[in-house]
């Protein structure tokens, strides 16, 4: 039988691991870790409860959690370094597979019923998620967060920063530019991404489709299916009206994600 682990728990000996203060700030009365604020948002998205409910149930199974209106300001105040150091160790080592996509996460929650009533249609206003993930482990590398819509090839060279050995990496079409083969070719990573039609086929593209392989490109649909399950288990919505909260709860979604795979 698999041992379970408190998340409290776990979350500290992560931030020990990541050698982060044990308080958020140091001024005042400190009353709560940071911990308790991290883990306190964690189960906000595991649940998919608001900051009030959150405070309420883990209060119901006697876990020490912050007040609603402590998690609201450490939701902005928390950096956003620590979440992603966060996503880097909760996924582990990589496989050196990667794949990258783009998603969108709704900034509201209407009842569909609603929209259906009243001839609307789905809202538009949403939050852009680009992100890194290990074809192996199924686990979500880096993130990037935007609230303005960009291109998807705009984040790739900071994801990749974020992410050491990587091997393969996989894209859909809207990732074939002449730069991102190139960027790949000197770092010694073997891309496989489709060409798009009435596209010039340069230097570096032609060199990394020297080695195309369509079976190892077809499980770049993994990604999606990453996708797929964090809106699924944590919803499809954010609740947060700044970029400093969006930020805090996708990130804490794809934590979540990657600590429940183990």
């Amino acid at each position: 039988m698999k041992k379970l682990t408190n998340l409290r728990i776990k979350i500290k000996r992560l931030l020990k691991k990541l050698k982060f203060p044990k308080f958020l700030h140091k001024f005042g009365p400190k009353k709560y870790e940071l911990a308790d604020h991290v883990s306190g948002l964690l189960v906000m998205q595991i649940c998919q409860t608001s900051l009030r409910r959150t405070e309420l149930i883990t209060n119901l199974f006697g876990q020490k959690c912050p007040t609603y209106s402590a998690l609201s300001k450490s939701r902005k105040r928390i950096p956003i370094k620590l979440w992603q150091k966060l996503l880097q160790v909760t996924a582990g080592l990589s496989s050196g597979i990667v794949a990258i996509d783009g998603t969108g996460f709704s900034k509201s929650n209407p009842s569909f019923h609603y929209l259906k009533r009243i001839d609307g249609v789905n809202p538009k206003n949403y939050t852009k998620l680009s992100a890194l993930f290990d074809l192996k482990t199924k686990k979500f590398l880096a993130m990037r967060i935007r609230t303005t819509p960009r291109h998807d090839m705009q984040d790739v060279k900071y994801l990749l920063r974020k992410t050491s050995d990587v091997k393969v990496f996989c894209g859909d079409s809207g990732y074939d530019a002449e730069w991102i083969h190139e960027m790949c070719f000197w770092s010694g990573i073997q891309t496989y991404i489709p060409p798009r039609r009435n596209v010039r086929i340069r230097k570096f593209r032609k060199k990394q489709m020297k080695n195309w392989n369509k079976e190892k490109y077809n499980k770049r649909s993994n990604v999606e299916s990453g996708f797929s399950a964090i809106k699924r288990k944590y919803g499809n919505f954010v609740g947060a009206k700044k970029i400093e909260g969006l930020r805090t709860e996708i990130l804490c979604k794809g934590i979540a994600h990657n600590l429940s795979l183990g």
